[in-house]
């Protein structure tokens, strides 16, 4: 019988991470610099363990592998999506990731990694670091070499509920204070422009890697032209935050029971707030806040019922 996969956090430890991943979700966390959970992952970083029926024990890397009928037999040689929650407790790094081509000749084959950010919260008065001021990518590489941080680097002031896009290229940061939900391509490269000058326990500051990131930046600055959509239909209200060649993206509200029908050959969903059952060919399973999830290929339909709020993600469907 076609049932959803359910997986295990994997976490990461950062030099920025807190406990709010154990504060606000409830997971056992491995201490309190605890920055990331790689949610739902097929990268060999981070695998995430399938933790219920037949796939039991087995990673999600492995199942693709095995089985790709359960992912619609899809063309890639890598499950392409990663979901991430990450808590900032102090700024992350500000970073530039490449595209697939300049990824694959310098990243030893690696995607490249274009990656769109949901808030799930914030302290009053946070912020992200969102693209830079520089006119060219001789401006930009000017300002960085020489340390002007302040006058290169683009802020804005967020709240929970806002979405971000964030594709290759884009020169971004989390701030201080901000739990948030990333939907990615499935990479783990990222190249470091300024990390505040700040040391580990050990004394030793983290790696940059100016010039890649100098190669990679787009210059200038353009914010993503989104096209956020609403709709609602018994049970439930859904966004969509964008739909491209890399994924799709969007937040179910549900409040009541909601009929949902595959559009994509399989679905990501993780539930960020209240909680419910989820009912796949008359099969119930209790779901709630933390809970993070696959859909199969197999599964055409299914049912969601209680009070939740989950952000899903699909691959692009062309």
């Amino acid at each position: 019988m076609a049932e959803a996969f359910f997986f295990k956090p994997v976490f990461q430890e950062r030099i920025w991470g807190g406990s709010k991943l154990h504060t606000y979700f409830g997971y056992d966390i491995p201490s309190d610099k605890t920055g990331e959970d790689w949610a739902i992952s097929a990268h060999p970083n981070g695998p995430s363990v399938i933790k219920n029926g037949e796939f039991s024990g087995k990673t999600l890397a492995e199942v693709w592998q095995s089985n790709p009928e359960l992912f619609g037999n899809p063309k890639e040689e890598v499950f392409p999506l990663l979901t991430k929650i990450l808590d900032a407790n102090d700024d992350l790094s500000v970073q530039v990731h490449p595209n697939d081509a300049y990824a694959k000749t310098h990243e030893n084959g690696e995607l490249g990694k274009t990656e769109c950010w949901y808030v799930i919260d914030c302290e009053p008065g946070a912020e992200l670091v969102y693209g830079h001021h520089a006119a060219s990518q001789e401006e930009f590489a000017d300002w960085a070499k020489s340390g002007q941080w302040d006058k290169l680097l683009r802020k804005v002031a967020i709240k929970p509920g806002d979405f971000y896009y964030v594709p290759s290229g884009t020169i971004h940061a989390i701030g201080t204070g901000t739990l948030i939900l990333e939907t990615q391509q499935s990479s783990d490269t990222t190249y470091r422009v300024y990390d505040y000058d700040r040391t580990d326990d050990n004394g030793n500051k983290r790696e940059l890697h100016l010039d890649k990131a100098i190669a990679v930046t787009t210059a200038p600055h353009h914010d993503a032209k989104l096209a956020i959509t609403t709709s609602d239909r018994d049970g439930v209200s859904v966004t969509t935050f964008v739909s491209n060649s890399f994924f799709s993206v969007h937040k179910w509200e549900v409040n009541g029971t909601a009929s949902f029908e595959a559009e994509a050959p399989y679905t990501l969903v993780s539930i960020i707030a209240g909680s419910g059952r989820l009912e796949i060919g008359g099969t119930e399973t209790a779901i709630q806040k933390g809970d993070h999830f696959l859909i199969p290929a197999p599964v055409k339909d299914w049912k969601i019922s209680g009070e939740l709020t989950a952000i899903v993600s699909n691959p692009p469907t062309k």
